[in-house]
C-alpha cells in the first residue's frame, strides 16, 4: 500500500506538478511522512538553493554591466545616466535583500565575483557595441564597493 502511494505521488509529480506540491504540503502538515515522495521533495528543496544562487549571480552580472557602461560608454552617458544609475540601485537593492534573507550566499557571491565580472564585461560590450577590450579585464572595484549604494565609478 505504501509503495503504491509513493508511486502515485511520483506519477503526480510528472503529470501535475502544482497538485503534487499541494498534496506534499498536506502530507507534511499532517506529518504523514510515509506517504511523501521523498526523492522529488529532496530534489525540489535543493533546487530552491540553486535558484537563489542563479538569481544573485544574474543580478551581480547586470549590476557590473551597468557600472561598466556608466563608466565607459561616454557618448551615451549624458542621455542615459539617470536610467543607468536607477538600474544600478535596483540591482544593488535586490542583491542586498537576497543576502539579508540568506547570509550564507555571501561566500558564494564572493567566490563567483570574478566570473560575474567577466560576464558583466561581455554584457556591457554587447549592450554598448563597444569592443570588449574597452572594459578592463581586472575588476574596476571590489565586490564590497560594487555593492555600496554610495559608490559609482
Amino acid at each position: 500500500m505504501v509503495a503504491q502511494l509513493i508511486k502515485n505521488q511520483t506519477n503526480l509529480y510528472d503529470t501535475d506538478y502544482n497538485l503534487w506540491v499541494l498534496e506534499t504540503v498536506k502530507q507534511l502538515q499532517n506529518r504523514d511522512l510515509d506517504s511523501l515522495d521523498w526523492e522529488n521533495l529532496i530534489e525540489e528543496v535543493l533546487d530552491l538553493s540553486e535558484r537563489k544562487r542563479r538569481k544573485i549571480t544574474s543580478l551581480l552580472m547586470k549590476l557590473i554591466e551597468h557600472l561598466l557602461i556608466l563608466q565607459y560608454w561616454e557618448c551615451e552617458k549624458e542621455r542615459n545616466r539617470g536610467h543607468w544609475e536607477r538600474e544600478i540601485l535596483n540591482f544593488r537593492l535586490q542583491i542586498i535583500e537576497e543576502l539579508e534573507d540568506s547570509p550564507s550566499l555571501n561566500n558564494y557571491l564572493n567566490s563567483k565575483f570574478p566570473d560575474c565580472y567577466q560576464k558583466g564585461r561581455k554584457l556591457a560590450s554587447k549592450h554598448s557595441q563597444l569592443s570588449l577590450n574597452t572594459f578592463p579585464q581586472k575588476s574596476i572595484a571590489s565586490l564590497e564597493q560594487i555593492l555600496d549604494e554610495n559608490w559609482l565609478p
